[in-house]
């Protein structure tokens, strides 16, 4: 089962980097859940990794796998990991 909250040294840090971080077109990125911003994407995702489209404003475009049906989901990059 998921952690419900921050760690107590955690709690209301939210790194500005980490906000406003620029990931590119195309790079493989995987779902994280930062508790100090409202998640507006199923709990199921969290963990899951998938694709990044394109922008649509703020947010990202990620395409993610869902069993063998491809589906688009709008993240904000806070929630977002870039893996290698």
């Amino acid at each position: 089962m998921a952690r419900r909250a921050k760690k107590i040294r955690d709690k209301g840090k939210l790194k500005l980097s980490s906000y406003f971080k620029n990931i590119e077109d195309g790079a493989r990125v995987a779902v994280v859940d930062e508790r100090g911003v409202h998640m507006n994407f199923p709990k199921r995702l969290r963990g899951m990794s998938g694709v990044v489209n394109k922008a649509r404003g703020k947010f990202k475009e990620v395409t993610i796998k869902d069993g063998n049906k491809p589906k688009l989901f709008v993240i904000h990059p806070v929630h977002l990991k870039v893996l290698k």
